[in-house]
């Protein structure tokens, strides 16, 4: 899963990946969007599907549980959201049910966006929301 860091705080997330593809890095982007100390999103309009092959081996998942278990204050600290952008309402049902899983999992919540308009307008009222109210 691919990560596009260089529009941070929106951090835009690929599910397409070469099968040699270096998890680790994927790690390290987000490492160094934690050592930004600034809440961030994350997007993605290239969610996977059912049908399509994106299952893990046992131990990329145990790597993975254990970077979460290091990360795990940052990630329900900084990351304000998943974003996916779906326009398929029946993909979008699955989605949220899959929700509460993911933010269990994850520590943060999965939003669901129609179009790249709406996922951008909820993105900025996430990260919004700490910036408080203005001041002059």
């Amino acid at each position: 899963m691919p990560l596009d860091i260089r529009n941070f705080p929106l951090v835009w997330l690929s599910y397409d990946e070469a099968p040699d593809h270096d998890h680790d890095a994927d790690f390290a982007a987000l490492e160094a969007c934690f050592k930004r100390g600034a809440p961030f999103v994350i997007l993605s309009d290239n969610a996977p599907t059912e049908d399509e092959e994106h299952d893990h081996s046992q131990e990329e998942r145990k790597r993975t549980a254990l970077w979460m278990k290091r990360h795990k204050a940052e990630l329900r600290t900084l990351v304000r959201a998943m974003i996916v952008i779906e326009p398929s309402a029946a993909k979008r049902l699955a989605f949220k049910t899959f929700g509460a899983v993911f933010s269990k999992f994850w520590g943060f919540p999965l939003k669901i966006a129609v179009t790249r308009i709406e996922a951008m307008d909820v993105a900025e009222t996430l990260l919004s929301e700490d910036m408080g109210p203005a001041t002059s």
